[in-house]
């Protein structure tokens, strides 16, 4: 076991939007703790958490990279996080394995794109929250109007728990020390506020403070862990990691005040079946329990492997352990147990709930599984963790002749890396897309494909992910015969299909009577039915929104057979779809673009001249603009360096599919043609 409680453990996520200094003011904490003994700089590429070459080259974090501590007692787990949102499944998945989220502030930007996005993602995972603002020695820095900004958009639950001083040279603390100086506002009025909203929670302690005036630090520690699980208060302290001035503060913060795993809201596991059939516990981060851990990174190494690093959640993991991975029925052997200082592995005997830590080389190991010891025949899992859906895509091929396999091996393992990488292959296109984020993404994918495997591509544009569907009911038949000397091929298929709502999928509904249809052919109809949705009538695109029921149909004793059912269901449903009205969709984007106000007109009309629409528009700090807005994706092409020319490279954009909707008429017209003629030509 190792030498320290659960209870000394804290664990904690550095996220927040890119250049806000989340990796600097890791390399702070550690050499501020002991942990190193020399600062490193993202100019030398000598940091602890931006290791990879790639990450050197770029100049800013491109994967989460774990780092660990000591402090006043405490054990601190550290995630350090990408900030720019292509990277953001890193991200999303570090949340998951923490109690606290830091979410880092640039002083001089103030809140930005991804600040807001992962104050809310924090909340929605019922994380303990504290703010950072880093870089408060800048120029041109508005603290007292930053500090009022935060509190506007996030609430009154945003109260500093320390103050800069001597002009951001220090940070006094506001929770322990009732008086001091600071630059701005009066450290015994934060300190004040601070009291008063901790007590909120609990009305006991409410009760003898407003009758006594006071209450010991001892008699704040219980209600300020409930204040910070319920969200009735978010910390804000102050830092410049360059300068060091508040690193000492915060670790005071993280080892005195940030929840341990019993102080934390623990994750909700499922067991047995899915659904509402699921029996859901929580975990109790008790060392002595069956084993509980979540593995919310992989990493595959070219040299090394697989590596799966997980957070225990509960029990007691050591070298040797025999673990199942999710619903698996074969355990397998901790051979080595890790645990990761940047990219430093060092082996451990041991790891209790709070630890990170990773196995190498189990093949059966995938991002979001459940590691657990428990041999009944239960399957416990978690919820899946929800990532934005990846929009940007390139179509790849190999440039040189048989590197076709490695390209598919290498595409595998990509997405088993990140969350919010997709690979699809269209089998109506021939192309093999690579999606991401966005196109830093894709750059870094490309770049790690050709650096870290030796792989070089060729790419182009993919064509946009049209789908297909229907706008009336329709009726469809077809008979089926076939005779050629011996037996013969016979099935006859009657359907009806029908609209759904957008999103609703593909239903398929058996109304036949009496058997006229066997059983046992059933299958087969649908079968043939599912052949028609891989390629739509109008432009060979995937077909969804559609309910199919076969209703009635012929079949005969003797040369009834699964293909002749298949054959009538696709011919029916051909019918039925050419009757129907069928329409093409395309993919509609929520964009959120930020750049400076002054630039507001110009890019509000490029989006309508790209057949857009702005939703609405919201003021930032430092005459920065945040634009919202639903533009089509087959507009979007070229759109990055559209919007560098535009704001001078200060604009910065970021995408969610959001829906699909109708294309209009001449757009449809001509993808109609282009598929006709491709059907010529082939």
């Amino acid at each position: 076991m190792p030498n320290y409680p659960v209870e000394a453990i804290r664990t904690v996520a550095l996220v927040g939007h890119g250049d806000g200094g989340k990796t600097t003011l890791a390399e702070a904490l550690l050499f501020k703790s002991g942990a190193i003994g020399a600062l490193g700089s993202l100019e030398r590429g000598d940091t602890v958490c931006d290791f990879d070459p790639l990450e050197r080259e770029y100049r800013h974090s491109l994967s989460s990279a774990l780092a660990h501590f000591q402090h006043g007692g405490a054990e601190i787990r550290l995630i350090d996080t990408p900030g720019f949102h292509d990277f953001v499944g890193q991200a999303l998945a570090a949340l998951s394995a923490v109690e606290t989220a830091l979410v880092v502030v640039n002083a001089q930007n103030g809140i930005e794109l991804s600040t807001r996005r992962m104050m809310d993602w924090a909340a929605e995972r019922n994380l303990c929250r504290m703010i950072v603002v880093n870089k408060i020695d800048a120029e041109r820095v508005d603290l007292p109007g930053l500090v009022a900004q935060l509190r506007e958009t996030f609430g009154k639950e945003v109260l500093p728990i320390n103050l800069p001083a001597d002009g951001a040279r220090r940070v006094v603390d506001c929770f322990f020390n009732p008086a001091g100086e600071a630059d701005f506002s009066s450290v015994a009025d934060a300190h004040q506020a601070l009291i008063d909203q901790v007590v909120e929670v609990d009305e006991e302690l409410m009760a003898r403070y407003l009758e006594e005036g006071k209450v010991t630090p001892e008699e704040l520690h219980a209600p300020l862990e409930r204040a910070l699980r319920e969200g009735h208060l978010i910390p804000l302290c102050f830092v410049s990691a360059r300068t060091g001035a508040g690193v000492p503060e915060l670790l005071d913060v993280l080892a005195r005040l940030a929840p341990n795993p019993a102080e934390g809201n623990p994750p909700l596991f499922y067991k047995k079946g899915d659904g509402a059939a699921a029996l859901a516990f929580h975990s109790v981060p008790d060392p002595a329990r069956h084993v509980l851990a979540h593995v919310f990174k992989v990493v595959i190494d070219p040299f090394v492997g697989k590596l799966g690093i997980f957070r225990v959640h509960q029990g007691t993991v050591t070298r040797d352990s025999l673990l199942f991975v999710g619903d698996g029925k074969k355990p397998f052997k901790v051979g080595h147990l890790l645990r990761l200082q940047g990219k430093r592995y060092d082996e451990v005997d041991s790891l209790i709930p709070g630890d990170f830590g990773a196995v190498a080389k189990v093949d059966e190991i995938e991002f979001d599984a459940v590691l657990h010891d428990s041999h009944d025949e239960d399957r416990i899992f978690l919820k899946p963790l929800a990532f934005p859906t990846p929009m940007q895509g390139l179509a790849i091929e190999a440039k040189r002749h048989g590197d076709e396999q490695r390209i598919a091996e290498v595409l595998h393992r990509l997405p088993a890396e990140d969350p919010c990488v997709r690979v699809e292959q269209h089998a109506v296109t021939h192309e093999t897309v690579l999606r991401g984020m966005g196109e830093l993404h894709l750059r870094y994918l490309l770049d790690r494909m050709a650096g870290s495997y030796k792989l070089e591509v060729s790419t182009r544009p993919p064509r946009v992910p049209y789908r297909e569907t229907i706008t009336r009911p329709a009726a469809g038949h077809n008979r089926h015969k076939k005779q050629t000397g011996g037996a013969g091929q016979f099935g006859e298929v009657f359907l009806r299909i029908e609209p759904q709502q957008r999103g609703a999928g593909f239903a398929f509904v058996d109304e036949v009577k009496g058997g006229v249809i066997p059983g046992q052919f059933i299958a087969s109809v649908e079968k043939g039915v599912r052949s028609v949705l891989a390629a739509g009538p109008v432009a060979g695109c995937p077909v969804e929104d559609i309910k199919v029921t076969v209703y009635d149909g012929k079949s005969h004793s003797v040369d009834s057979k699964d293909v002749a059912f298949q054959a009538a269901g696709r011919k029916a449903m051909l019918e039925a779809m050419r009757a129907a009205n069928p329409i093409v969709l395309e993919p509609v984007v929520a964009i959120e673009i930020t750049a400076p106000e002054i630039k507001l007109g110009d890019l509000t009309a490029d989006l309508t001249g790209r057949r857009g629409q702005v939703t609405g528009t919201e003021t930032l700090s430092q005459s920065m603009v945040l634009i919202r807005g639903q533009v089509p994706l087959a507009e979007l092409e070229g759109y990055a360096g559209r919007l560098k020319s535009i704001t001078a490279g200060q604009g910065a954009y970021a995408l969610v599919l959001s829906h699909y909707d109708a294309v209009p008429q001449d757009v449809q017209q001509r993808l109609s043609a282009g598929y006709k003629v491709e059907q010529e030509e082939d």
